[in-house]
């Protein structure tokens, strides 16, 4: 724990100062400056500090950047979700939510009920599979090829008789999703509820979450779920909008 908060340390030495070398930032540590350099090796190799090699001074790297874009990401698609998903969920009185891709599955950042939601159950907050949920499907069939094909390649959990699980059938079925602008999920990771979720672009054109639309089966038949998908849709081109995309 004290390596830790020594690096968080080094890293809000470098953000108040801008740049620093070894020796200072040892004595504001009040460590040798073995020990400081030690640490600046740890972070220069995650990217989060970076040296300028004919001074020797150190400065935070491309790795904060990276670390705090994903941040104001999260914070920003919340923010101006916030309006979309609440008017989505009282048009449709269904549950709304907005998911984005934390490694290997969804999270759900924004939730709001509809007045017709039976259930009290929350998804804010909550880890999905990407294979066996409509936001799931949705982010995993945007990503970089690579990342997506390993992740279909893997052995996937089955959790009701309706999950995909066949790396074939999951291909298939994310080339639709790009095709037609939606994913949807049938009783695939809870029996019972059925999904709907677009895509929702960043300014620069790349998915940066999922908007969805969620009830039981016996409300959201195939016949409504494909009128859900039209106005999800739509909000979904709404929230990217408010994003900078198409700007």
């Amino acid at each position: 724990m004290q390596s830790v908060d020594r690096a968080v340390s080094v890293l809000e030495i470098l953000a108040r100062h801008g740049e620093a070398g070894v020796t200072e930032i040892a004595d504001e540590l009040g460590v040798h400056k073995s020990t400081a350099f030690r640490l600046l090796g740890v972070l220069e190799n995650r990217g989060l500090v970076g040296q300028a090699k004919d001074r020797g001074k150190y400065f935070l790297g491309a790795g904060v950047l990276r670390l705090a874009g994903a941040a104001a990401v999260r914070m920003d698609i919340s923010q101006e979700g916030g309006p979309v998903c609440r008017e989505l969920a009282d048009e449709l009185g269904e549950t709304v939510n907005i998911a984005v891709l934390d490694d290997d599955a969804a999270v759900n950042i924004m939730q709001a009920r509809g007045p017709a939601s039976v259930t009290a159950q929350n998804w804010l907050g909550r880890r999905t599979p990407l294979h066996a949920t409509s936001s799931g499907k949705v982010l995993l069939a945007h990503l970089p090829t690579p990342l997506r094909e390993g992740l279909v390649a893997r052995t996937l959990p089955r959790f009701t008789e309706h999950t995909v699980t066949g790396t074939v059938a999951l291909r298939t079925e994310l080339g639709t999703v790009t095709e037609r602008g939606y994913a949807t999920a049938f009783e695939e990771l809870e029996v019972g509820l059925a999904a709907v979720a677009a895509p929702v672009r960043g300014h620069d054109g790349k998915v940066i979450g999922a908007l969805s639309a969620s009830g039981p089966v016996y409300r959201l038949t195939e016949d409504r779920l494909t009128e859900i998908a039209k106005r999800t849709v739509a909000a979904a081109v709404e929230l990217s909008r408010r994003m900078g995309y198409g700007f």
